[in-house]
């Protein structure tokens, strides 16, 4: 029966699960009885499968004499397939609006195609164990204890590891009480749960009530089910599951013609792999719990333990499972007799034989075929390994998990081989339930001596399936790191990404084109394929599988962008290929072969796996691999000792040392863990912003978002604890050059991540503030700056005020040699770059580290010192070199072009040649050509990145981009006023060409602390002037269109057509409305003609009085939206863009500044049009006299030997000191201090129980003493009174164990 208008999907949904589901009668087959064997007891009328006589098309009555009657029904023999005519989605009447999945089935459907229909197409997904449960079927009555089991052992041990639960999903007896256990798990739980429990019901489509709403050969989605009566058990499906098999046998109203399926399926199950896509390292554990039970469940229970599956009985509940711990604790531990008629070996058989025959009659006196039962269960106990005996009503359901957990290692243990850790399984099982507190509790506890082999595949389980707990668990007690994590695993990890995210999508497009690249190589062997055929192939033997650190390099290129050097070409062995193309090639050719490198230990560990987590958007596991960057003080010795070693080599071979694998493994244990943490979380926003716009899923966007935020308040926050302890290594730690993160420093970092916070924090703008000032104090007032600038030679008065010699060479004179003698060790850590001569001097220090000791002080050698420069070049130096000195500079002397340009455009623009043009005109024709020359200077001449990267990052900036317009234009109006023809064009364009020249002020000025607030603000109302355009726009059309239309009834000329529809409309919104125009009501004195000749000549045409009455109409309608609602709803945007950008203006600005500063940083001293002196200079000293530039690497500082090494380790201290902060407030949360309580309550009644546990086994043992005593007793007694022994001394008598208060 089909309803297609149930609740919970609309029509497109229903459509899609039948076209998803079409298939299914085709493959699946259901039962049917087709041969009538008669039942004795219903006197002809039913038959052995339990279905009458007239639903039967033939009846079996024997052979060819009819002498023997066929007196046996076999579904094999007597039943026939077709297809299946009931599966799809059901709804239970008057429940919950989930819906369940059902399908029914034939008993002998293969389990992997049920398996994947329920994974692949349904969407349940995979179990980390399985749980069946088996017995108390019926009407039988569950114990309360039972219950208490299943409800809070069972399903809440199930929730927390992500289990199937198997039952029969009826409302009777376990099935029943395991449904309302999950319903209730699942209402407490969250929604957003990842290990939610899958409850899957087993039963016999025949014993199922109504079954016969489910049917229709179509499917249903989804299928009424009513239940009559939901408070007694019956026989019908319960609405806690999630999915039911109805197996079909052929057989109505009988049981147990789902075990055979069920026991295939468990098998099969058990053989599939744990974690996403397969990828654990353990097969699935699948554990069958017997709760009662009935006596034929030993064939069952046989058949399963033969195949090594493990069984966890219940005792006490009753029934099977009673019998079973019965036999299994009390033969165990009772001494066997032998037999003498038998021989040695056979003699306890019997008798092990006869007592379970003796113990099986007395729990099954009423079983017919016993003999066959008692030989299954001798079967059985020879299996016991494989068996778990759980009292559950003295032990409790607190530690049931642990309990499950012991069976499966119990069982596994006897399955794994002889060399195998016994621990194995167990941790393996741990990590595919993601039970963190079992693990510490149970293998963690120190009384186990792990070794690296041991959690190496853990180690790889954990990664893959995003189980950071685990991982740090594993670095914790022994893993390393830097042995574990080689390129090649490195790799394999990439190749695990979850098919369909975005970051498998870029991986795949960066194969595609390495693989064609590769087939576009002639070779010897086909080892490549067409990029269509790659992307037809599956998982494992498709593209993914050859995913190496080259796609990994392109994807991370792509993100990152210019900021820093491509990742992991030192590994491939591209470090100096610097074409894109080549470096496809070389790798294409590298990926052919052995591939050798993926032998080797990956540098810098911790951030290749953190930058692996973040590109997978994986919050908790990138967080760890952030914390993770430490160095340890051991590590930190050799470290020191091997770059001694290093710094007494000559320049090229440190640099070599700095860019290889690694020179030892001291070496690379102390490089991977270099403590770059600002820098780091910045990258990590960076790459989280930019995979934030790629990705298309609202929801990962957002958190996408949400954590690159996080990373960026990390970074503010560590650098804040930087700040606070120390403000000049804060400085250096800012424009270090980074060796992990391709050479990029933080400044640079957080401009590419866009990191506003981090730039607006005092320290960050204190650092830019001081590069801004140079050698001047920031105190100046500008007023002083330009009264010098007009008058240089004030610079050498106290007009201005410098810093002192002395505060600039605090930290030189503090500086101590490479092996700190003696001296302050914060200068350790590097000298921060704040003006060009602190450049000067560092560079001078670098160069003077690897020369030759030119004197000693105190036997000290002494780098050798630039010669000082007299005090009238270095206080002209000072000044002239500032950044705020050529910022003012380019701005007085930019009015000035602006002035000139003025008077050339409205006083001196002369008539082309030979008149014109005039002087001033040349001068300006210079101006802009010196301003040409820095542009093309600033694009292609500053930095160290290619040609195309500089092309490409210059285009990026707005500004830039309003420069070329102005350059452009200016070029385009200079040629045509040049001749007669174009003159006037030209002079229009220039005239346009002035206004971006004027507008171009804007940025200089965004350096202003009160104006580029305003700036920003500024630039986000254009955006919203431009969607409000839009509107406009639409409604100034549609008027000016009718309004036309219904004023004249033919105007063929198209300049007062255009007027008319646009212009005139427009000037409406302003008031000016021309009413005698509009009505005809008005007089109007425009001469007019209704001749068509004439209008066609130009005349103006006569006004339309019939419908004039439409046009007022239509003005006041027009007047109402325009002036009314689109104007306001303008001022409502800006209100809304003032408030919102207000806030955070500051932000904004500081942020923004950044880039001015760097701009005037770079440039020369000298604004144009004088700049080309520089220019000129700069010329001299770069190509005739091979002077190296000094501020091509703006911003940039590379440290080296212990300087670099103690930075990293003042910054390491410094974050964890402030995760320890954190860590502190985090606890002293309210809903921490909670946690804590209940972990120790918990706690308590653990030992409550325990110590209840102890008084059982008390009471019990003094029951036995009480009972021996007794034997005893007699034996003396009947000795005593006997004649046969005469003893020597009488018996003894009993002592008081405590004496009585009179005897002392």
């Amino acid at each position: 029966m089909r309803d297609t208008g149930g609740e919970g999907g609309g029509g497109d949904k229903i459509g899609k699960s039948e076209k998803d589901q079409s298939w299914i009668p085709k493959i699946i087959k259901k039962r049917v009885c087709t041969t009538f064997v008669e039942d004795s007891f219903s006197n002809g009328a039913l038959c052995q499968c339990g279905g009458a006589r007239d639903a039967h098309a033939s009846v079996a009555l024997g052979d060819y004499f009819s002498t023997a009657i066929v007196n046996h029904w076999d579904t094999a023999q007597h039943s026939s397939e077709y297809p299946t005519d009931a599966f799809g989605e059901l709804q239970f009447a008057g429940a919950s609006k989930r819906h369940s999945y059902f399908l029914r089935l034939s008993w002998d459907t293969p389990p992997s195609m049920v398996y994947t229909l329920m994974t692949a197409h349904w969407g349940l997904s995979a179990p980390n164990l399985v749980v069946s449960v088996v017995g108390g079927e019926g009407r039988t009555k569950v114990k309360t204890w039972v219950r208490e089991v299943l409800r809070q052992g069972l399903v809440k041990a199930s929730q927390s590891t992500g289990a199937w639960i198997l039952t029969a999903g009826l409302r009777e007896g376990v099935g029943r009480c395991v449904g309302e256990a999950v319903r209730d798990h699942a209402t407490a739980a969250s929604s957003v749960s990842l290990n939610k429990v899958v409850a899957l019901g087993i039963a016999p489509w025949g014993l199922v009530h109504n079954r016969q709403q489910l049917i229709n050969p179509q499917g249903s989605f989804p299928a009424k089910y009513y239940v009559q009566n939901t408070t007694r058990d019956s026989c019908c499906l319960d609405n806690n599951y999630q999915a039911f098999l109805l197996v079909d046998d052929g057989s109505v109203g009988r049981r147990g013609g789902e075990t055979g399926f069920r026991a295939k399926l468990e098998d099969y199950i058990s053989h599939q792999r744990t974690g996403i896509w397969g990828s654990g390292s353990i097969d699935i554990p699948v554990l069958c719990m017997l709760v009662s039970g009935e006596a034929n469940i030993l064939e069952r229970m046989d058949l399963s333990l033969k195949n090594s599956m493990p069984w966890l009985v219940l005792a006490g509940s009753g029934g099977l499972a009673d019998f079973l711990s019965d036999v299994l604790e009390n033969l165990s531990s009772a001494p066997v007799v032998q037999s003498s008629e038998v021989d040695g070996e056979a003699g306890p058989g019997v008798d092990l034989k006869d007592r379970v025959a003796e113990r099986f009659k007395k729990y099954f006196p009423s079983e017919a075929e016993s003999d066959k039962l008692i030989e299954r269960a001798l079967s059985i106990y020879h299996n016991r390994d494989f068996i778990t005996i759980y009292h559950g009503e003295q032990e409790g359901p607190n530690d049931f998990d642990t309990v499950l957990l012991k069976a499966l290692v119990g069982a596994s243990k006897h399955r794994a081989s002889v060399d195998a850790s016994p621990h194995n399984e167990e941790l393996k099982l741990a990590v595919t339930w993601n039970r963190v507190d079992i693990a510490k509790s149970e293998l963690f506890n120190g009384d186990i001596h792990w070794r690296y082999e041991d959690l190496e595949d853990s180690m790889t389980d954990a990664l893959v399936n995003n189980k950071p707990q685990f991982v740090r668990l594993f670095t914790e007690n022994g893993l390393n790191i830097l042995d574990y994590l080689t390129y090649g695993r490195l790799e394999t990890l990439y190749r695990s990404v979850p098919e369909g995210t975005l970051l498998f999508q870029l991986l795949q497009r960066r194969l595609v084109e390495r693989l064609g690249t590769a087939a576009a190589i002639p070779t010897s062997t086909n080892v490549s394929e067409s990029p269509s055929k790659v992307g037809a192939e599956n998982v494992q033997s498709g593209p993914v599988a050859e995913i190496s650190l080259f796609e990994v390099s392109g994807v991370l290129e792509l993100l990152m962008g210019d900021v820093c050097q491509p990742f992991y070409y030192n590994a491939l062995g591209l470090e100096q290929i610097t074409s894109k193309r080549r470096a496809l090639r070389r790798a294409s050719k590298l990926l052919r072969g052995d591939c050798l490198y993926r032998e080797k230990r990956c540098l810098f560990p911790w951030a290749s796996l953190f930058v692996w987590a973040v590109l997978q958007n994986r919050s908790e596991m990138a967080t760890f691999f952030w914390e993770m960057v430490i160095i340890t003080k051991r590590k930190q010795m050799v470290f020191d000792q091997i770059q001694n070693h290093v710094c007494n080599r000559s320049p090229a071979m440190e640099n070599t040392v700095l860019v290889t694998e690694f020179v030892c493994p001291a070496f690379s244990s102390c490089l991977l863990q270099s403590g770059e943490t600002v820098l780091s979380a910045l990258s990590g926003c960076k790459m989280l912003r930019e995979l934030s716009k790629l990705e298309g899923e609202t929801e990962t966007k957002l958190s996408m978002k949400e954590l690159a935020q996080r990373f960026e308040n990390l970074a503010h926050d560590v650098f804040s604890s930087c700040y606070r302890s120390d403000e000049s290594r804060s400085f250096t730690l800012l424009i270090r050059k980074s060796p992990v993160w391709g050479g990029t420093t933080c400044l640079q970092m957080g401009m590419g991540a866009d990191a506003r916070l981090f730039f607006s924090h005092d320290g960050v703008q204190s650092l830019l503030s001081q590069i801004w000032w140079g050698d001047m104090k920031r105190n100046t007032e500008v007023w002083k700056l330009i009264l010098t600038f007009f008058c240089p030679l004030l610079c050498y008065t106290n007009l201005i005020s410098f810093r002192k010699q002395e505060d600039q060479q605090l930290e030189e004179e503090g500086k101590p040699n490479e092996d700190g003698l003696g001296r302050d060790n914060d200068s350790l850590y590097g000298t921060t770059i704040f003006s060009f001569s602190d450049i000067k001097h560092i560079e001078a220090d670098a160069q003077g580290s690897h020369s030759p000791r030119s004197a000693t002080i105190k036997g000290i050698p002494q780098p050798r010192r630039p010669p000082k420069r007299p005090f009238i070049v270095s206080r002209w130096r000072q000044f002239w070199f500032a950044p705020v000195t050529s910022f003012l500079g380019n701005v007085l002397m930019y009015f000035l072009f602006l002035l000139l340009f003025a008077y050339v455009l409205l006083v001196d623009f002369k008539p082309p040649p030979p008149s014109g043009p005039a002087i001033t005109e040349y001068v300006l024709y210079f101006w802009v050509f010196t301003i040409v020359c820095e542009e093309i200077r600033e694009t292609f001449f500053l930095g160290t990145m290619t040609w195309r990267q500089r092309l490409r990052v210059y285009i990026q900036d707005v500004w830039n981009k309003c420069d070329i317009t102005a350059i452009t234009l200016f070029i385009i109006g200079l040629i045509c006023r040049m001749f007669k023809w174009s003159y006037e064009f030209g002079r229009d364009v220039l005239c346009v060409d002035y206004m971006v020249f004027t507008l171009r002020l804007i940025h200089i000025f965004a350096i202003h602390k009160q104006l580029g607030p305003k700036i920003i603000i500024v630039g986000k109302m254009v955006k919203d002037v431009f969607f409000f355009l839009f509107f406009l726009g639409v409604w100034l059309m549609a008027y000016g269109v009718a309004n036309q239309a219904l004023l004249y009834s033919y105007d063929p000329r198209p300049d007062r057509i255009f007027r008319r529809v646009f212009y005139r409309p427009y000037l409406h919104i302003f008031g000016q409305i021309p009413v005698e125009e509009m009505d005809v009501g008005k007089r109007w004195d425009m001469p007019c003609t209704d001749n068509v000749t004439l209008i066609d000549e130009g005349e103006e045409p006569c006004r339309v009085t019939y419908s004039n009455w439409l046009v007022v109409i239509l003005l006041v309608v027009y007047l109402l939206v325009t002036n009314i609602l689109l104007i306001n709803l303008l001022i409502a945007m800006f209100s809304h863009t003032f408030s919102q950008v207000q806030t955070n203006s500051d932000i904004y600005w500081k942020f923004q500044r950044y880039n001015l500063i760097v701009q005037y940083h770079s440039r020369p001293s000298l604004a144009p049009p004088f700049i080309i002196l520089s220019h000129i200079n700069l010329f001299i000293k770069r190509n005739i006299r091979k002077v190296p530039s000094v501020k091509i690497h703006h911003f940039v500082l590379q440290l080296k030997g212990k300087a670099a090494n103690r930075l990293m380790t003042w910054e390491t201290i410094q974050k964890e000191d402030f995760l320890t902060a954190q860590s502190k407030i985090q606890k002293n949360r309210d809903s921490e201090r909670l946690k804590r309580m209940s972990v120790k309550v918990d706690s308590m009644l653990k030992h409550l129980t325990e110590s209840r546990d102890f008084d059982h086994r008390l009471r019990a043992l003094e029951n036995e003493m009480e009972y021996c005593s007794n034997a005893l007793s007699w034996i003396v007694d009947t000795l005593a009174q006997g004649s046969t022994f005469k003893p020597s001394r009488p018996p003894p008598t009993l002592r008081d164990a405590f004496p009585s208060s009179s005897s002392t």
